[in-house]
């Protein structure tokens, strides 16, 4: 019978984890330290850890979501997205109606020399030429 090892693997995972962890809380520290902003992908690449990884941790997420909410004052604030107009929603609009029918008419055209195509083809088909004597 094999003697039972487990125990190794499981002192070997705890092990990784803590070695994670500690590279993850020097990461957050060393970002906060020189004014970096805080966020899950900053700590994540320092740390070279996955952000998924980060999320599981409760005490660190909670700790990156505080620094990161506290921000710093001599930050200005992030840019927030401007909402399009009026008058460029209707400009795209009547682009994307053109942009249709010039594809309808296409699309009708090609149609048509297929149609024609085809009938050329079942016309040779049931008409063969005769060849000179």
């Amino acid at each position: 019978m094999r003697a039972d090892n487990r125990h190794h693997i499981h002192q070997a995972a705890q092990r990784r984890h803590e070695l994670t962890r500690s590279k993850a809380i020097a990461a957050l520290r060393k970002l906060e330290n020189q004014g970096n902003p805080i966020t899950f992908e900053s700590v994540a690449a320092e740390a070279r850890v996955s952000r998924s990884w980060l999320y599981t941790q409760p005490d660190l997420r909670d700790e990156i979501i505080r620094l990161r909410s506290a921000g710093r004052p001599d930050r200005p604030p992030a840019r927030t997205r401007d909402r399009a107009t009026t008058d460029s929603l209707h400009t795209r609009l009547a682009v994307a109606h053109n942009r249709i029918r010039a594809l309808t008419e296409e699309n009708a055209s090609l149609r048509h020399q297929l149609a024609l195509a085809l009938g050329h083809a079942r016309a040779s088909r049931t008409n063969p030429r005769t060849t000179p004597t």
